[in-house]
């Protein structure tokens, strides 16, 4: 059933703007000043309309909502050409706590799907003091280089293929010729029973054309598998964030019924999970892309999150 029903107007007609450490950060902020906030977290991809639903209804029920472009992503540019392009974890979750500083907020509740999970789950583990709840789509995510180079069987490495094609200057060019085809072949792959149309594909896909946004991407996957670089000065966060650390606050972790993106099975990752805890499948077909196919359940979970931590 429906959270309540709330009258859903287009709550990213309006971005703000602000300097956050290497970043000029475009973000949506809805809701009272003076509600707790909820910073959510999007994925590649997709963009921040992925809570274009969830936003309502967290606001609705007296939330104060933030939802950043991703660096590489949307109107979120670097501030200066020299900065290296980095897309590792740590400096992705770098770039959420400087934004809640930036802004003042103190502690927030923190949620997020694919890329914005992996976010969630380091800040959470990083930094407890600051986060309220944690609501994570496919559970934990954090990973390490030498994780990354262990080969898996050949059926979950099919899964992968467009890491590796992304390892490759051909994949790089691909990516950047066929950007759009390539996010919505990878939209149907991730969610095989959601049927989005051609309006609510390119409402989203506009955020792959930032400048940096391929730079990125391929960065980011690169990394992963230890052919490329990260930054020295977050080795000693890498250090850390590669031995797996339990997350202690409130969680809710979701997985859609449906979902077609590699994702890891719960039953691995519940024990990561120190706090007050609870798993939840939803299901009706549901995809890699939860928040928007299923923005209720989202809903749902970060306002059960904010209770257990009151």
């Amino acid at each position: 059933m429906p959270i309540q029903d709330v009258m859903i107007s287009d709550p990213f007609a309006r971005l703000n703007h602000i300097d956050a450490g290497e970043l000029n950060v475009a973000y949506v902020d809805e809701g009272p000043r003076d509600g707790t906030v909820v910073l959510l977290l999007h994925g590649w991809p997709y963009d921040i309309r992925s809570f274009g639903e969830v936003v309502p209804r967290l606001v609705d029920a007296g939330y104060r909502v933030l939802v950043p472009y991703l660096r590489g992503h949307g109107e979120t540019v670097f501030r200066s050409a020299e900065t290296l392009r980095n897309a590792q974890q740590s400096a992705l979750a770098g770039d959420a706590l400087t934004l809640l500083d930036a802004l003042g907020v103190d502690r927030a509740i923190v949620a997020g799907f694919d890329w914005g999970a992996r976010t969630a789950d380091i800040v959470a583990t990083l930094h407890p003091d600051r986060t309220l709840g944690l609501v994570s789509v496919s559970g934990y995510l954090i990973g390490s280089q030498a994780a990354g180079a262990a080969p898996l069987p050949p059926a979950a490495e099919l899964q992968w293929w467009y890491q590796y094609y992304f390892a490759t200057e051909r994949g790089r060019e691909g990516y950047d010729r066929y950007r759009h085809d390539f996010a919505k072949l990878i939209w149907r792959l991730a969610s095989p029973q959601w049927a989005f149309d051609d309006d609510v594909f390119g409402a989203s896909a506009v955020a792959l054309d930032n400048p940096d946004h391929v730079d990125i991407v391929i960065h980011n996957y690169r990394w992963r598998l230890g052919l490329a670089e990260g930054d020295p000065r977050l080795d000693e966060t890498e250090a850390l964030l590669a031995h797996a650390p339990s997350i202690d606050v409130p969680t809710i972790t979701l997985e859609g019924d449906a979902n077609g993106a590699p994702h890891p099975d719960a039953a691995a990752y519940a024990p990561k999970f120190a706090g007050r805890y609870e798993h939840r499948v939803v299901a009706g077909g549901i995809g890699h892309n939860l928040p928007q196919e299923a923005p209720d359940a989202f809903a749902w979970a970060i306002l059960d999150v904010a209770r257990w931590a009151r």
